[in-house]
């Protein structure tokens, strides 16, 4: 089916705006969890499963979501996961007890696995050039970007205003209007059918593998690396997902061809997507606690003070990653965002106690628009080797490894940091001064998993980057 221009343009919005709704609830209940804990009588323990409910399936289902969606329909699976998520928003809003609420965010996250799960696939088969391509996932990257800031002052703004309920309403207009759009611009795909590779146990092994693998790393900093928490059920995850693998080489109709990680630049752009956003975690998460908790920064400045790094990296990848990425090739454009990304590190695992905001913070949230050339350059390079066959398949599995590489820094970092905080407090330290040691070593850390990638886009990514276009036209998103 081909479409017209403006169709290709609306079709872009709606999926943009549910990349938005996706990324939105995944920060936003962040700010409401004290009114949503003295209304509802969560425990403490029992407070970090509203995040954690939605990250399990949202992070487990991606890759069977993906090729459900070949198999199924692309567009079928997007308007089934868009209505299962509205309506769990729904429930959330009218959530009167803790169970409900968290089994209401369980449901949020199945629905946003299966929209999310296909949103690239789609796009790759409806913007087929280069040009337009790299301008329609620079559009798509751009939503992301904004969301992931504006979670947190949304979140602010409307629990303090309204209340904590409309965190979870707001989602239900926009659910709705994108369900009608969609219906009416996304071109309808019938799918290779469960018989080209309904594999039920490949689906069995991969999915409560990752879901495993997700809870337990969420888990780390309540129970520690060593203990037989983790231990166990990290062995138990980690057989699942090798005998998945194993599964994949033998099977008749494969839930993942193996063919698909054959691809050097696909196999290298998902390594590299892990090592990326783990280290991203360390701006998103760490500086928002430092802020709070060092600077005594309110949830709404926090949020505000974040916004020039969210302006940047919207701007940055609507604005110059496209153009960039069709003259110099998404791999030039990656290593040049990641040299960026980098140096801000650098410059944060230097930050005084007493930091002031435009000496200390500011420059560092200036160079973290390097993440609007990052980000659209990992989408293409993670979705170049996809044919319209696989398209679903690969958006999957650049989303999982998307929620594997936050998860991970979410564990890592996160424990690192209060590890070390913890030991300067014993040896008789203030806690500003350790809070700040501990935010110090997360991005040092950060600075060495960035720079792992970089190395990964000079090597692994050297011969199997595509050749930069000049010449196709741009449609304008």
């Amino acid at each position: 089916m081909s479409l017209s221009p403006h169709s290709r343009r609306t079709a872009l919005a709606v999926l943009s705006a549910a990349g938005l709704m996706t990324v939105l609830d995944g920060s936003i209940v962040t700010v409401a969890m004290p009114a949503i804990q003295q209304d509802l009588g969560f425990s403490p323990a029992g407070l970090s499963w509203l995040v954690n409910a939605y990250l399990i399936p949202f992070g487990g289902l991606l890759l069977l979501a993906g090729r459900v969606g070949d198999l199924l329909g692309r567009r079928t699976l997007f308007l089934a996961g868009t209505a299962v998520f509205t309506l769990a928003s729904l429930l959330a809003g009218f959530a009167g007890h803790p169970g409900t609420l968290v089994a209401a965010r369980f449901l949020q996250g199945v629905g946003s696995a299966m929209a999310a799960a296909v949103v690239l696939g789609i796009l790759v088969t409806i913007f087929t050039g280069p040009a337009e391509r790299a301008t329609a996932i620079a559009v798509f990257s751009f939503t992301g970007a904004v969301g992931a800031s504006l979670g947190q002052v949304l979140g602010g703004v409307l629990t303090d205003v309204l209340s904590w309920p409309w965190i979870f309403f707001i989602n239900v207009p926009i659910g709705v209007a994108t369900i009608v759009l969609a219906r009416r611009v996304l071109p309808a795909d019938r799918g290779a059918g469960l018989a080209a590779g309904a594999d039920v146990l490949g689906a069995a092994l991969v999915t409560s593998g990752l879901m495993l693998g997700i809870y337990t790393v969420v888990q780390v900093e309540h129970h520690g690396w060593l203990a037989a928490h983790t231990l166990g059920l990290g062995a138990v995850a980690l057989a699942l997902l090798a005998g998945f693998i194993a599964r994949q080489a033998t099977a008749r109709t494969p839930l993942m061809p193996l063919r698909i990680l054959r691809s050097r630049t696909v196999a290298g752009a998902n390594l590299a997507q892990i090592l990326t956003l783990a280290g991203m975690f360390a701006f998103q998460v760490i500086v928002a606690l430092h802020m709070q908790k060092v600077l005594g920064y309110t949830a709404l400045q926090t949020g505000l003070a974040m916004l020039p790094a969210a302006v940047g990296v919207g701007v940055v990848s609507l604005a110059v990653s496209a153009p960039l990425s069709r003259r110099l090739g998404a791999r030039v454009v990656l290593l040049a965002g990641l040299t960026l990304l980098i140096t801000a590190m650098v410059l944060l695992s230097r930050i005084p106690v007493d930091a002031r905001y435009v000496t200390d913070l500011l420059p560092a949230m200036l160079l973290i628009s390097g993440g609007g050339l990052v980000l659209p350059a990992l989408a293409t390079l993670g979705m170049s080797g996809a044919g319209p066959d696989d398209a679903g398949l690969a958006s999957g599995l650049f989303n999982t490894t998307q929620q594997v590489g936050m998860a991970i820094g979410v564990a890592v970092l996160s424990t690192l940091a209060a590890s070390r905080t913890g030991h300067l407090l014993t040896g008789g330290a203030g806690e500003a001064a350790a809070l700040t040691a501990g935010h110090r070593l997360a991005f040092g850390i950060a600075t060495g998993l960035l720079t792992t990638s970089f190395l990964i886009g000079v090597t692994v990514l050297r011969r199997a980057a595509p050749r930069p276009d000049r010449t196709a036209p741009q449609v304008p998103a």
